[in-house]
């Protein structure tokens, strides 16, 4: 049955909605205790597109490894994300991608899909008019290019001697972001050997296999960048430069001729990846670090029974998740970010069980990063360690977000942890991670050299990690609530003036982001609802400083305008391409991050609060077990902006307890 959502404000009263409230954070609640598991933590699938599970084909294929003992389930899982169009999205709900769907068809042909089935007839159709393969992205060229589907030569120089330069160059391996860094290393092994692989018709260096897909198939040598009298018209001095740079680079066959350089390159490039492997077989906690580094020790002679490459190959393994949709693989785990999250969500609700969250506190303490290695050290090399990553095991890459979301976890658990140990070491190694511009990025410092977006291979614009609004608004909310709780005579008091001062440069930086309709951009989450929600619940705990008000204020005059007739909130992933793309129906978590931004400032009688409350209500749900929850369909999730989103299933789930937790807090307080 159909539930209307449809609210008038001046029909909701309070004494009605606070037992309904009450009662959903009951549901909601026992729902979230369900999904513990036993060792005490939460991890919920992270969904993305079909890349990812047709890319671990592409490896388990060309290596001989075994894919018919999968084959169905693969099949299930890309075929159930075809859209009526016959393309294969980046998300639910937009547009179909060009990459996205060459990859899908090729991944499903190699399990067995001839051209003329009804799937591959429609998404073929969808390439065509798409402009063909020579439109996809670098990344799937180069994975076209292993199986001799692309022309390597159409493919830009990267010589492996990249890994040489020291870090005091303006351009080195540690400029780029980590993820990048991680995915770029490998591929400087692949793209030396060139390597090409068979297919079901055999092996060739101009392989017909997926001709059906070209406009023009006598023609694959497809330039990949602008020519440089386009650029030099453009007046991208930078875009010029690289393109020049590369032509160089080929002429001298990509410093090949240097042979004893080339075998030393290539020797401290396998040790720099090796270093980087967890004793999991993980590389960076993502998988295509994971996948290209494989493909990169095979490359250079290490069989399926050494170390490296069978734990990498289980690494992927344990990044899959198979239920009646298919076996997919994830393109990231999410164990530390979901249980903080969950643990916060479960604080503002008012959990009765505190055992469970007291279970999730200590589960993730365990984790913090106390060694002092990690690729953040290069330029921060006297900073104490105390982050914490994002994934059961990643101590090369820790998350300064989640690193924010453990602070406010623990903190609002137990206010007496504000001096703990744990909570001073994250909240040290946070402030010493701040970049220059007063914000903070994910993962490195002063990583802003955004002109590496103009190297011929990036046409992703994501080689570089820059501060951003809603990571510092939820450092500026957790170091807020730390000096709230921070009794003056403690140990840790002298730790006050170093988060007052971070935090006001923190404030000048958002200050000089904000957008002039009042909102901030969302980097890691859709969208400007995202950014603004964080940023507003930061800024809560500073209304003294002189900047504040007025930000405030514009803020939430922006997030009330973008309400829905629902009372929800939604926003679509197209926002990223322009502003004026951003009509989407109400989505729970994107309700829940609205409503905690106008929390934080507003009185839980505010007209637009209790309509977006009542949505939350009215729309949560029964589950199968027990407790109810959110349905969300959508993803609300971002990886890079327009390239790469995410669907972290939980989001549906402790966005909107925090925000009924916190209105129930709210109005008790009104009330008493």
């Amino acid at each position: 049955m159909a539930i209307s959502t449809e609210v008038v404000a001046d029909d909701i009263q309070s004494s009605q909605l606070l037992p309904q409230v009450e009662n959903s954070l009951k549901l909601s609640t026992d729902y979230a205790n369900s999904l513990v598991r036993s060792d005490g933590h939460w991890c919920g699938e992270l969904r993305s597109n079909v890349t990812i599970t047709s890319e671990y084909i592409f490896l388990r294929y060309a290596l001989g490894l075994d894919i018919q003992t999968d084959k169905a389930a693969y099949c299930r899982h890309i075929l159930s994300e075809q859209n009526e169009d016959g393309s294969w999205g980046l998300a639910p709900q937009i547009p179909g991608d060009v990459s996205a769907t060459v990859e899908a068809y090729l991944a499903l042909k190699i399990l067995g899909f001839a051209p003329i089935h009804a799937v591959m007839q429609r998404a073929r159709k969808f390439v065509i008019q798409s402009g063909g393969v020579a439109k996809v992205r670098m990344f799937t060229r180069i994975f076209l290019a292993t199986f001799g589907l692309f022309p390597w030569i159409a493919v830009p120089t990267l010589p492996v001697e990249l890994i040489l330069v020291p870090s005091v160059s303006p351009i080195n391996i540690y400029t780029f972001a980590s993820w990048a860094r991680g995915t770029i290393a490998p591929l400087l092994i692949i793209c030396h050997h060139q390597p090409i692989y068979s297919l079901p018709n055999g092996q060739s260096a101009n392989n017909d296999y997926l001709d059906e897909l070209w406009i023009d198939a006598q023609n694959k040598d497809v330039p990949y960048g602008l020519p440089l009298s386009t650029l030099l018209l453009n007046g991208d001095l930078p875009g010029l430069a690289f393109s020049c740079v590369d032509k160089l680079l080929y002429q001298l066959n990509g410093l090949r001729s240097i042979p004893f350089l080339r075998t030393y390159a290539r020797r401290k490039c396998l040790e720099w990846i090796l270093d980087r492997q967890e004793s999991t077989g993980d590389w960076a906690g993502i998988f295509p670090p994971m996948h290209g580094s494989v493909f990169a020790f095979v490359l250079e002679g290490y069989k399926f029974d050494d170390a490296p490459v069978k734990m990498g190959i289980q690494a992927i393994e344990n990044f899959c998740w198979e239920d009646e949709h298919g076996k997919r693989v994830q393109a990231c785990v999410s164990p530390v970010w979901d249980t903080a999250l969950m643990s916060i969500g479960l604080s503002d609700a008012m959990s009765p069980n505190r055992q469970v969250i007291d279970r999730a506190i200590s589960w993730i303490r365990n984790r913090q990063l106390i060694v002092p290695y990690g690729d953040w050290r290069v330029y921060r090399p006297g900073l104490p360690p105390g982050g914490y990553s994002f994934e059961y095991k990643n101590t090369w890459y820790p998350n300064v977000d989640d690193t924010a979301a453990i602070i406010l976890a623990q903190v609002k658990h137990d206010a007496g942890s504000v001096g703990s140990n744990s909570v001073i070491a994250a909240a040290t190694w946070i402030a010493g991670m701040q970049n220059s511009d007063g914000g903070w990025a994910a993962f490195d410092v002063e990583n802003n050299k955004l002109f590496l977006n103009k190297i011929p291979f990036s046409d992703m614009d994501s080689l570089c990690d820059t501060s951003c609004a809603d990571i510092t608004g939820r450092i500026l909310e957790a170091f807020g609530l730390m000096m709230e709780c921070m009794p003056e005579k403690t140990h840790a008091s002298h730790f006050f003036p170093t988060l007052q001062a971070a935090s006001t440069r923190g404030i000048q930086y958002l200050a000089s982001i904000q957008e002039p309709n009042g909102s901030w951009f969302g980097r890691w989450g859709c969208n400007y609802v995202y950014g603004t929600s964080h940023a507003l619940c930061g800024l809560a705990y500073y209304p003294h400083n002189s900047q504040v008000s007025a930000m405030v204020q514009r803020g939430l005059r922006w997030l009330k305008a973008k309400q829905q007739a629902d009372g929800g909130w939604g926003e679509s992933l197209l926002s990223y391409r322009s502003a004026g793309q951003d009509q989407q129906s109400s989505t729970a978590s994107q309700t829940g991050w609205a409503l905690m931004g106008l929390l934080a400032h507003l009185s839980p009688e505010d007209p637009a609060i209790k309509q977006g409350i009542q949505y939350l209500v009215v729309t949560l749900q029964p589950e199968k077990g027990i407790g109810s929850s959110w349905p969300e369909g959508v993803f609300t999730g971002t990886g890079f902006p327009n390239h790469f989103f995410l669907g972290y299933d939980y989001y549906r789930h402790y966005f909107p307890m925090m925000a009924l937790g916190r209105y129930l807090q709210k109005a008790r307080c009104q009330t008493i």
